[in-house]
């Protein structure tokens, strides 16, 4: 069976790893510090707060920011659950807009729609790792006076306009997990250019400690620390950040495999009846994904016959407004955002990492054009 992803790893992450447990200090530590400083620098903005998950960065983001009960946060129904339970944790009400159907990012007309006096906050979700359209997003929060917390769980590397997502906006929330362009196996990553919610997201990610572990026991350092509102156990490891920079270094070389496999499938997908590629809608996407869209048959039946052929596949995404907390708690439909609904219906994303071969692309575009035809 190809699997649909498998992570690209080598000895380096090994050593790297090992160095950082022989070291003795395996927790948030200089690793942690290290690695923020060069995300921040690799991304373009001045501060960079690591974090376990790219959730943790959501949730702590809208915290950040103020988001609470009464609150109204708009963001697309067209994304993994986290990013809408979040907004119910801080006990705000998710507002969704639905997307674009060529790039399946969410349509700014759609949110400037749904702005009222109780929005707080926009979260837009970079899919498959093409940057949304920022600069009608960024124009509304402007316009309206709100926050702009991006997800970009699927865009570390992408670019806008020829600047990096994560440094254009109030806050950008990265992932790091297994699946991600680079991993530390779990993780995530805030970017902010304010050092003021810098500071806050570092203490709010371990339990609103003033001083982490290293800064209360490592030489020279003071132990006593003080605890202004109570915080989480959000914090990444020295374990976790020593892959994490290993990763980072290889991120440019992982991006020109991921860019050339997916400009194999376009060519070999383009102008079959049935299928249709993904939409670029201008350079710098970091193709995290390559979501073909099925028209030919049912979608379903396509991942099927995909399995039968030994190809692993994945969807991406059942639309949130459709799942039962969702529908009972606001009262969502099918047909409420046909949109997303319609690309749900569509999607499949083939297998696409650094870790592939020339050999196993040729055979997935065989397994398509097979079931095809």
């Amino acid at each position: 069976m190809l699997p649909y992803f498998r992570p690209y790893l080598n000895e380096e992450e090994v050593d790297a790893a090992a160095e950082t447990i022989r070291s003795g200090w395996l927790c948030m530590g200089p690793k942690v510090i290290e690695f923020e400083k060069a995300f921040g620098k690799y991304v373009g903005c001045r501060h960079a707060v690591a974090v376990s998950s790219c959730t943790a960065a959501l949730h702590l983001s809208l915290i950040a920011q103020g988001v609470g009960p009464g609150d109204e946060v708009i963001t697309t129904p067209y994304t993994f659950v986290s990013t809408v339970n979040v907004i119910e944790h801080v006990g705000a009400k998710p507002v969704f807009a639905d997307i674009d159907y060529e790039t399946f990012n969410i349509d700014p007309e759609a949110v400037r729609k749904k702005v009222t006096k109780k929005t707080k906050a926009i979260i837009p979700v970079h899919f498959a790792g093409q940057s949304c359209a920022m600069d009608g997003i960024s124009e509304i929060a402007e316009d309206k006076g709100v926050a702009v917390i991006e997800d970009a769980a699927h865009a570390a590397g992408t670019k806008y306009k020829g600047r990096r997502v994560g440094s254009q906006s109030h806050l950008a929330c990265f992932s790091f997990y297994v699946n991600k362009n680079i991993t530390t196996a779990e993780g995530g990553m805030i970017t902010t250019d304010n050092a003021k919610l810098a500071e806050r997201l570092g203490e709010l990610r371990l339990q609103g400690m003033s001083r982490d572990a290293w800064k209360r026991y490592s030489a020279k350092n003071k132990w006593r620390y003080d605890v202004a509102e109570p915080g989480w156990k959000y914090n990444l490891t020295d374990l976790q950040a020593s892959i994490g920079l290993v990763q980072l270094k290889r991120i440019e070389q992982v991006a020109r495999k991921r860019a050339a496999i997916a400009d194999r499938y376009n060519e070999a997908f383009e102008g079959i009846d049935g299928l249709k590629t993904p939409s670029e809608a201008e350079p710098g996407h970091c193709w995290h994904l390559y979501p073909l869209r099925v028209r030919g048959m049912a979608r379903d039946r396509f991942v099927e016959k995909l399995s039968e052929e030994n190809v692993g596949t994945g969807v991406h995404f059942i639309p949130v407004h459709l799942f039962s907390y969702y529908r009972k708690k606001y009262g969502f439909s099918e047909g409420r955002f046909p949109i997303a609904e319609k690309a749900f219906g569509e999607e499949v994303s083939l297998p696409l990492y650094a870790g592939l071969s020339k050999g196993d692309v040729e055979y997935v575009v065989g397994a398509v054009r097979k079931i095809m035809r």
